[in-house]
């Protein structure tokens, strides 16, 4: 008799040990939660932070429309100075410069602002002045491009991102019937002037030239 009840009681301990292993098992094997399944939590495909705004192509480069381009026109502000100096009213040259106080050129094409404004503090303080602040003001009105002559929507159009010459016909509603397409021309804000075969460039991207805020593209009509 005693030996069945201290089998029994063995036998009742056994089960509630193993049925806490059981119960504790299921608390600790539930998968960690990603945080791409959780609503309103945005993350990157390069693993970034949540929240964290990155490029298409998943790295953390700068969208465009936050960098600086070729035709921008700039107002460089210098402040915090004792004696004023005047702004800066710059466009952007087609070698990507801008020039500023004392003759000094900065590349500004493919920088953001903040990072062009503390460069040029970088190199005034504390060599020319002991305090100034640089704030550059872009005119967001000369983000623009315009497409002429035989093209079904000739006008302005507005410049969003990276775009070729092609890719700036067909914004503007492509050829006309009466396009010639082998003698585009294409004319950059320093006057500078080329010629675009159309035809050549939609097979081979090499010959497709960006366009940049302020460029001018002209299709003539080919003589019938």
């Amino acid at each position: 008799m005693k030996l069945g009840r201290v089998w029994l009681h063995w036998a009742a301990v056994s089960g509630l040990f193993f049925a806490w292993l059981l119960f504790a098992g299921c608390q600790t094997s539930k998968p960690s939660q990603d945080f791409s399944e959780v609503p309103g939590v945005a993350t990157t495909a390069g693993g970034g932070a949540p929240g964290e705004m990155t490029s298409p192509n998943g790295d953390n480069a700068p969208r465009t429309s936050e960098i600086l381009q070729v035709g921008d026109s700039l107002a460089v502000l210098f402040t915090d100075v004792v004696n004023p100096i005047p702004a800066f009213e710059e466009k952007i040259k087609d070698d990507g410069t801008i020039t500023l106080i004392y003759n000094k050129v900065f590349q500004a094409a493919g920088k953001r602002r903040g990072d062009l404004e503390k460069e040029i503090r970088a190199f005034y303080v504390p060599d020319y002045f002991r305090n100034l602040t640089v704030t550059i003001k872009l005119d967001q009105g000369t983000r623009f491009y315009y497409v002429g002559g035989e093209v079904k929507a000739p006008g302005r159009q507005l410049y969003l991102s990276r775009i070729t010459v092609t890719k700036a016909i067909q914004s503007a509603g492509d050829f006309t019937d009466f396009a010639n397409k082998k003698k585009v021309k294409l004319t950059r804000v320093d006057g500078h002037t080329q010629r675009v075969n159309c035809l050549k460039a939609l097979e081979d991207p090499s010959l497709d030239p960006e366009v940049f805020p302020g460029d001018k593209i002209t299709v003539p009509r080919r003589i019938l």
